[in-house]
């Protein structure tokens, strides 16, 4: 990408961050609807019923009241919410559109300008006239002028230099809004638009009576607000045009290509997650400028004598300031969590580096750690509580945050691990990479829980952030004890049969672990659920892990007992293979391509290793050479006339055996 279109992507990005600080300022204030501070409660609970005895006038009168505060408190917060929607679909404008909009926003804001700087200038000018006139007899500013008397008009006290400011601002802003204004540009027009916005000024320096300098910022400002709301009459159907053809765009894209297509589209196109990010580092700016201000303004009272150590708690004071207000609204936990995502994405390149892959988990490690941050401040209600508890309950999440990111980078090592001991591969350094990561994924975990466990008490968080890293201590054990077996199996002369039941049974040891910590983790959030802070959303999520990592998993590995169970049993059943009949065989087994020093023998007559045929048994139940059926349930006669049509009848089945799961086949374990 060249230079230029970086820098129109950055423009781009930066014509969307305003809309969302107008969202969230309408978040700040709760749509205008009424916080409660816990206050009406104590108030309500000083009442007796002494006090409900009121005469009907009385009555009549907080019945007035009351219906008039309803009316305010939903009018305001019909406006907020107008006012939101407003914003938000400036925000999903294209960027022709949403560049005709702020041009329009501008001229507005420059007449809006220009009329109270000359109100500001024409009372200061009034004022410094009347207290001139009352002490000496005063000359006009024109008289100074054709005067030449400078001392005056440069007086920095005086009214000349006022007006002479006032000059320059308004001949500015006239520039300005000449070349911005989406009006109609007559040359009659152009040229009346700076005399209009200096009109004030020059009055200022005639002898004219008060009442006119008074009035003459409104008469000054007629003519561009004519401009503006002519624009905005003339342009009211284009607008309505432009709603319409938006509305029938997202219509017909939903029918054609469906809803996800829409959004992930659209969410490419305004590039949400980069502008979210600006969005949140200049709203955290913004409030870091103002406690620098504060802190500046509190030290020069004090002299500027701040020890180092009162200068460092200033800085974790300002970053837990800066952490808490950065996430008091909706808006700011999303910028939060683009943020975030930012970050993770980058640390799991940075393994993706030491490992030397090119896969694209660190994408998903992005998205996925973005999502889990947002159901967190969601479900922990991140929003509605109050400083301290807010700053609290972010680094809580942060913590879970980080034990599920040791998952993930689990879930890129792991597949590195089983690669380079399978294919033997000889490169030292990627072993060493890989083990290394391990081992850091270990010993962080553990030191991470010592920390905790010494720093606070028990607490179903502490709990919930210690089973999470223990899980991911324990998958790390369990690929390295399957690492290790392949090693070993690696390294031996002739073909290894345990080594498909050491690995099962391993795996089945890791996966009954995690099952455990599924169901500890379900009781421990259903506590919290009942007894510490309740909510649909935390519901709705124990719902889905109860469904997911509990009884699907549950399904998953009794299936997978059952059909190994199964296949072990068939197995037993066909004859063993004697030293003769091998050494006569003196062949190689059909399914893995290796010398058999044992074998079972199937009901045709073929030679596999019990291992190999238990492992083609999880696919089904025919011979891989002849299709033949390998295991019979009874001796139906009418089975066996009828298995040659059988076997033509699932040739097609057999034949598409090379697009079963690899897993499956090589015998990796449950999951």
């Amino acid at each position: 990408m060249s230079l230029r279109s970086k820098a129109l992507a950055l423009v781009e990005v930066l014509l969307r961050v305003p809309p969302l600080f107008v969202v969230d300022e309408f978040l700040k204030i709760s749509l205008g609807l009424p916080v409660s501070t816990g206050e009406e409660v104590s108030v309500l609970s000083n009442v007796t019923d002494d006090h409900v005895d009121i005469s009907d006038a009385e009555a009549i009168y907080y019945d007035a009241n009351f219906y008039n505060a309803f009316f305010f408190i939903f009018l305001k917060f019909l406006v907020c919410c107008l006012g939101c929607m407003s914003a938000l679909c400036i925000f999903v404008l294209c960027t022709k559109h949403l560049i005709i909009v702020y041009l329009y926003l501008m001229s507005l804001g420059i007449v809006f300008i220009s009329y109270w700087t000359n109100v500001s200038a024409i009372k200061q000018i009034q004022a410094l006239t009347l207290s001139a006139t009352s002490t000496q007899p005063c000359a006009s500013i024109l008289e100074d002028i054709l005067n030449l008397n400078l001392k005056n008009l440069l007086d920095l006290d005086g009214p000349g230099i006022l007006v002479i400011q006032n000059f320059a601002i308004q001949f500015t802003l006239s520039v300005i809004f000449r070349n911005v204004h989406l009006g109609p540009r007559q040359q009659t027009v152009q040229k009346l638009l700076p005399i209009a916005f200096m009109a004030p000024s020059f009055l200022a320096m005639l002898p004219v009576p008060p009442h006119l300098l008074h009035h003459s910022p409104v008469f000054s400002v007629l003519l561009p607000l004519c401009l503006v709301k002519y624009v905005l009459w003339s342009s009211a159907y284009d607008v309505i045009q432009v709603i319409y053809a938006g509305y029938q765009h997202g219509r017909l894209f939903v029918s054609n290509f469906g809803l996800s297509a829409l959004v992930e589209t659209e969410w490419i196109r305004l590039n949400i997650p980069c502008v979210l990010r600006v969005f949140w580092v200049l709203r955290v700016a913004e409030h870091a400028m103002l406690l620098l201000m504060e802190n500046y303004d509190e030290d020069s009272d004090e002299g500027l004598k701040v020890s180092t150590l009162l200068a460092v708690q200033s800085v974790a004071s300002m970053a837990k300031s800066l952490l808490v207000t950065g996430c008091e609204t909706i808006t700011a936990v999303l910028g939060m969590t683009s943020v975030i995502s930012f970050f993770c994405h980058y640390i799991g390149s940075f393994f993706q580096w030491i490992l030397l892959t090119d896969e694209e988990e660190d994408k998903s490690i992005g998205t996925v750690s973005a999502i889990l941050f947002y159901i967190l401040a969601l479900q922990t209600g991140l929003t509605t509580l109050n400083p301290e508890k807010r700053f609290v309950r972010l680094c809580r999440n942060f913590c879970l945050l980080f034990t599920a990111l040791l998952h993930f980078l689990h879930n890129i090592v792991n597949p590195m691990l089983m690669s380079l001991s399978a294919s033997h591969n000889p490169s030292t350094h990627r072993h060493v990479r890989a083990l290394g990561v391990c081992a850091f994924l270990i010993t962080f975990p553990i030191s991470l829980l010592v920390y905790l466990w010494s720093q606070h008490t028990i607490s179903t968080w502490l709990l919930a952030v210690s089973a999470f890293s223990i899980e991911v201590i324990v998958k790390v054990i369990v690929s390295l004890m399957i690492y290790s077996l392949f090693l070993i199996d690696a390294y031996r002369s002739t073909f290894w049969e345990q080594l498909d039941d050491y690995v099962y049974y391993i795996r089945a040891f890791g996966n009954s672990i995690e099952f455990c910590f599924g169901i500890f983790l379900f009781f421990n959030g259903a506590w919290i659920l009942l007894f510490e802070s309740g909510g649909a959303i935390r519901a709705v999520m124990m719902c889905i892990h109860a469904y997911f990592n509990i009884w699907c998993e549950a399904r998953a590995g009794w299936s997978v007992f059952m059909k190994r169970r199964t296949a072990v049993n068939k197995i037993n059943s066909l004859r063993e293979a004697s030293v003769q009949q091998l050494d006569r065989l003196d062949d190689v087994c059909a399914i893995c391509y290796q010398e058999m020093h044992s074998a079972k023998i199937t009901r045709c007559n073929h030679f596999f290793h019990g291992v190999c045929l238990r492992k083609w048994l999880y696919v089904q139940d025919r011979c891989p050479l002849c299709h033949d059926i390998l295991y019979k349930i009874d001796n139906d006669p009418t089975k066996d006339n009828n298995s040659e049509a059988s076997n033509e009848d699932n040739s097609n089945q057999n034949i598409l055996l090379d697009d079963e799961d690899p897993d499956l086949l090589l015998g990796e374990g449950v999951r």
